[in-house]
C-alpha cells in the first residue's frame, strides 16, 4: 500500500526561546510532525542578546534576512563573527554560541536545526567571565 503522508501546513505562533530571542512557531514534531528537522523565524530586538547555549546532538544552519546579529561561539565563546542580511552560518552540533544584537535594527533570521523538538535539545551554559563586561549589559531577547 502507497504511503499516504501528506503536507502540512503551519500558520506561525510565536513562543520565546529559553536561550532568548522572539520565535515564529514554524516547522516542527509539535507544529507538523516533523521527524528530523525544525525551521523557525527568530527576531532578536535591537540592543539585546541571547544566552549561551548549545543543542546537544543537532547541528543548525541560519540565515540573516535583516539587521545584523554578533555570534560569539566555540570553546568558551572565544570565537568572534558579525553576520549581515544575506549571510549565512552553519553551527555543527553541541558547539557553544551567543548570539548578540548590538545594532539599531532588529535581527530577523531563519533557522533549521536537525532537532525536531524545537527547544528539547537546548542546554544552557554560563557566560564566561572574560565575556561579561562585554554583553552583560544588555538584556537577554524577549521581545
Amino acid at each position: 500500500m502507497a504511503d499516504q503522508r501528506q503536507c502540512t501546513v503551519v500558520r506561525t505562533g510565536h513562543y520565546e526561546g529559553v536561550q532568548g530571542g522572539i520565535f515564529g512557531a514554524g516547522v516542527s514534531a509539535q507544529s507538523a510532525g516533523a521527524e528530523r528537522l525544525c525551521l523557525h523565524r527568530l527576531v532578536m530586538p535591537a540592543g539585546t542578546r541571547g544566552r549561551p547555549h548549545l543543542h546537544e546532538g543537532h547541528e543548525s544552519a541560519i540565515f540573516i534576512q535583516s539587521g545584523q546579529v554578533e555570534v560569539w561561539h566555540g570553546e568558551d565563546l572565544a570565537e568572534h563573527v558579525v553576520l549581515r542580511a544575506g549571510d549565512y552560518l552553519h553551527i555543527p552540533a553541541d558547539t557553544p554560541h551567543l548570539p548578540v544584537n548590538t545594532g539599531a535594527e532588529d535581527m530577523v533570521c531563519l533557522v533549521a536545526r536537525t532537532d525536531p523538538n524545537e527547544q528539547e535539545g537546548v542546554r544552557l551554559l554560563d557566560l564566561p567571565v572574560w565575556l561579561e563586561s562585554r554583553v552583560s549589559p544588555l538584556p537577554v531577547g524577549a521581545g
